[in-house]
């Protein structure tokens, strides 16, 4: 079970990636008219504006493609599977409560 979730996690992990990539992309062009984001922060070609909005729609959309394929893989493996690896999210769980962060 634990090695079918962790190669599934994965595989949704990398297809996500590729996801968020074309889909940043798209809004990125219909947004702005570009084809391409300011890669780096850095570049003296850019204005503020630009690699600021650039930034936010960047974590936006990873930010949505990352919880949706993590959703989807939990789900899938508690459909297939009929189980779902709640120890291991409950011992990651009591780890962060441990190390100090906690809800708030």
């Amino acid at each position: 079970m634990n090695l079918l979730y962790k190669g599934l996690s994965l595989l949704v992990s990398l297809v996500g990636g590729m996801l968020a990539v074309k889909l940043f992309n798209r809004v990125w062009t219909k947004a702005v008219g570009e084809e391409h984001a300011p890669a780096d922060a850095r570049d003296p070609e850019r204005n503020w504006r630009d690699v600021l909005l650039a930034a936010a729609a960047q974590g936006a959309v990873y930010g949505l493609v990352k919880a949706a394929t993590r959703r989807a893989a939990v789900q899938s493996v508690r459909k297939d599977l009929r189980r779902f690896p709640e120890r291991r999210i409950r011992e990651a769980r009591e780890d962060r409560v441990l190390a100090g962060h906690r809800r708030r």
